[in-house]
């Protein structure tokens, strides 16, 4: 995105120079009026359409401190605070009272009270809570009424807010960087918060469509978190705005490259250290009833109000979409305090005070240019060719997936002459069958042949053929909960070891795991009984994988070999030796094996064969060959791997040890787009949201897959944008490579974690709906049942661990 100046976007309406400082006091506008302090302890109330003729309230005998608009809409309520008096001014009585030739008046409701520095009306502006030191006085706005004051913090209060949907709620924040949560009614402490930064925690805002609230501390940080009802707080996500900063610019050096050193350099490169943190003073968001509706992606993206300008930022994605810098002709060029609200056509009003001056500045933010960014920005993520899962057009004659497996003649060629003749000789009379006696030795038949008549035929139950019908057409009960309650948990062997990989087959009947002890384990889907075990690796098991017809798994190492095994033999079909493998799956309706080694893709075509002769017991006669191979950009090595075998795709995902990830299109055998710095570490578990035989999504669903990478949390992406849509952080990921999985019917996602839990997320909300307790250590791995609503985990020290939703009856 190219950048523009300030007049572009920043239309200075006025500027007013107060007598006094006006750094550190709280200013307040809305989308009508605006109030500005005015010779200390006066105030001037401006029409934001008409900034002549101020209207001006008398009252402070002290300096004016704190101001704060009333949410109520019929009435337009203005609260000002100073060291004597708190009161509550009607805008509305007050010009009339002008018109009258009296002196506007307000009314008293709090006295002598000591600095205030912020204030706050509740929902419907009949209560104020007053900051003052290390207190939160709560008063009547009606009357002069203390209705409790709220003491518990260990510095001074910087800010208070009401909850908007429970106004009987109060968070406060304070200098010694926490923050409480507060019953009104009563007086007590809902939550309390730890320790969140080495800075103390400036400003707070309420997001009412997810039950969220945010909070932003002095060197720049922000926390997200969700209100529950039991009011306890869940962290959504935690942002460093100096960092997205960082970010922002080096993507904006890739779409623009410099033309020279200076232009290279970044706005963090021309301040040196003058500036190292960026203050978080205002947190805004607009109404998702704007008009500018594609920016702000149902309502998740919020304006950061810092000292040198605004920044953009998507909390789905924890991106940094646009920053606003305050630079040019304006008069303002350092900010210490911001009030943003709506104004007139769609534009943005921002009343900001400078930090070194008595200025006191309403811009406002041009609603045609937030139109040009919402086009720009949508432009952006778009690629340059339409991407999906499903195919949309046949085979092209070069595609590598049309390769075949020559096939042989299965009748051995007539061999003559003596060669036969010797070969013949040679082999011998009777060989693992018995020779039928002629007879000669036994007694003579007395009778004649009678038939058996009293044969009864087998014939099965209909019960039977009635469940197993039954059980084909089931299903996959979309309407349950995510499974959260506890049903079965089990030992894989009886010394720990790692459970590196877990798999269910396509009709959910059965599980295969990979442990660390180079073994393989078949269980039947309820964990009853005993497992089959697979003995063919000699190192760790990494990856195991179920084909579409449900007759063979494979299995890889890091021998490395790969052996593709069938549930009634205890030996591998097929065993290739090759490279390193990072990972290997079925692909293309199980017609290729896709393998991941150092930095190449690789497809093999293969032939199985059961069939075995004791003779030449360990001749192999299953075989694959190399159809195809293609290789990442740079050369990189792939560290994970994901394409979709339930259904004919063209699209493999690979990731790279340069943290990118790359989407390869088979059908032309070429890289189709490149998603650069996914993470900020490699990426280290790809998977996609592949559905279930059960269950049917829209098609479009199927473009979203899951990215992992340790200390970078979980993404959520749109294949069709190329671009991350949601992030989830709740999850402990800090050196282990934990995975995740999308429920069969996509409503769900399950990832490991290494606080000895499970997290399940809503793919809707970036809040997880149940942390899985009662693991003995770090998840690793999480498997989705494909038939019933179950969620298997396996840990760390080889336990396995299954889970129920909490209102189904399963078995």
């Amino acid at each position: 995105m190219a950048a523009v100046t300030s007049e572009q976007y920043f239309i200075e309406r006025f500027a007013v120079t107060c007598n006094n400082p006006v750094s550190h006091l709280q200013l307040t506008c809305c989308p009508s009026h605006c109030a500005v302090p005015w010779q200390g302890k006066n105030i001037r109330i401006y029409e934001n359409n008409n900034l002549e003729s101020p209207l001006e309230l008398t009252g402070h005998h002290c300096d004016v401190s704190a101001m704060v608009f009333g949410t109520v809409s019929d009435r337009l309520i203005l609260c000002s605070a100073s060291e004597d008096y708190v009161i509550v001014w009607d805008i509305h009585r007050c010009y009339r009272q002008i018109k009258e030739g009296v002196i506007a008046s307000g009314r008293v409701v709090g006295t002598l009270l000591g600095r205030v520095v912020h204030l706050s009306l509740c929902p419907l502006s009949w209560k104020v809570a007053a900051c003052s030191g290390y207190r939160v006085v709560l008063l009547n706005a009606e009357k002069e009424e203390v209705l409790g004051v709220l003491k518990a913090h260990l510095g001074p209060v910087t800010a208070s807010e009401f909850c908007p949907w429970d106004a009987n709620l109060l968070i406060s924040i304070s200098e010694d960087r926490t923050f409480k949560i507060w019953d009104v009614r009563k007086g007590d402490i809902l939550f309390e918060s730890a320790v969140l930064s080495a800075y103390p925690l400036l400003s707070l805002f309420f997001m009412e469509q997810n039950s969220q609230f945010i909070t932003g501390s002095g060197d720049g940080q922000l926390w997200c978190y969700t209100l529950l009802v039991d009011h306890k707080c869940r962290l959504v996500t935690k942002l460093d705005l100096s960092k997205l900063e960082q970010k922002y610019e080096r993507n904006l050096r890739k779409i623009n490259p410099p033309q020279n050193e200076t232009d290279g350099m970044t706005r963090n490169d021309v301040r040196g250290t003058m500036e190292t943190t960026k203050p978080v003073l205002r947190i805004w968001a607009q109404r998702p009833q704007s008009s500018h509706a594609s920016l702000q992606q149902g309502g998740s993206c919020v304006w950061i109000g810092s000292s040198d300008g605004l920044y953009l930022l998507d909390l789905d994605t924890s991106e940094l979409l646009k920053i606003l810098p305050l630079k040019g002709e304006l008069s303002i060029s350092i900010a210490e305090s911001w009030d943003i609200t709506h104004g007139h056509g769609g534009n943005m009003c921002c009343l900001v005070s400078s930090l070194f001056g008595n200025s006191v500045v309403l811009f406002e933010v041009n609603s045609a240019w937030l139109d040009e960014l919402c086009f720009r920005m949508a432009k952006s993520f778009s690629v340059e060719e339409h991407l999906s899962v499903v195919p949309s057009s046949p085979l092209m004659t070069m595609s590598p997936l049309n390769a075949e497996l020559a096939k042989q003649d299965s009748k051995p060629q007539r061999k003559i002459g003596v060669s036969c003749q010797k070969s013949v000789k040679d082999q011998a009379l009777v060989f693992h069958t018995q020779v039928k006696s002629s007879g000669y030795n036994a007694a003579p038949h007395r009778t004649m042949f009678r038939p058996k008549t009293n044969i009864k035929k087998k014939t099965h139950p209909a019960s039977t053929t009635s469940t197993n019908t039954k059980g084909l057409l089931n299903e996959y009960p979309s309407h349950f909960e995510a499974p959260s309650m506890p049903y079965t948990h089990l030992m894989v062997s009886t010394t720990p070891t790692t459970v590196n990989s877990l798999q269910y087959s396509g009709d959910g009947k059965q599980l295969v795991c990979g442990l660390g002890d180079s073994s393989v384990l078949l269980y039947n889907s309820p964990l009853t009984g005993n497992p089959a075990v697979y003995t063919g690796h000699s190192k760790a098991v990494n990856t195991v994988c179920w084909s579409h017809s449900r007759r063979w798994f494979l299995s890889t190492s890091e021998d490395p070999t790969l052996c593709i095994w069938t549930a009634s033999a205890s030996e591998p079909v097929l065993t290739m030796f090759t490279k390193p493998i990072r990972t290997a799956q079925f692909y293309y309706l199980d017609k290729f094996l896709l393998l991941a080694s150092g930095s190449n893709l690789m497809l093999y075509l293969y032939h199985l064969d059961t069939t075995r002769d004791d003779i030449k017991r360990y001749t192999q006669r299953s075989k694959s060959k190399l159809a195809s191979k293609l290789s990442m950009k740079s050369g990189t090595d792939i560290t994970s791997m994901s394409a979709i075998n339930d259904f004919y795709s063209y699209i493999i995902l690979a990731a790279g040890a340069d943290r990118s990830i790359q989407v390869f299109d088979m059908n032309q055998g070429c890289i189709a787009t490149q998603i650069p710095d996914a993470h900020c570490r490699a990426v280290h578990h790809l998977t996609q949201n592949k559905g279930s035989l059960f269950c049917t999504q829209a098609m479009e669903s199927y473009n979203l897959f899951l990215s992992s990478a340790i200390t970078d949390g979980l993404k959520l992406w749109d294949l069709r944008t190329a671009r991350c849509v949601r992030r989830y952080e709740s999850h402990v990921n800090r050196c282990h490579h934990c995975t995740a999985a999308f429920s069969p019917c996509g409503r769900f996602i399950a990832t490991g974690s290494e606080d000895h839990c499970a997290y399940i997320y809503d793919t809707r909300s970036s809040n997880f709906l149940h942390k899985l307790q009662r693991h003995s250590d770090t998840v690793l791995n999480v498997a989705f049942n494909p038939a019933n609503p179950e969620l298997l985990t396996g840990t760390l020290d080889g336990k396995l661990a299954l889970f129920h939703p909490a209102e189904s009856l399963l078995p």
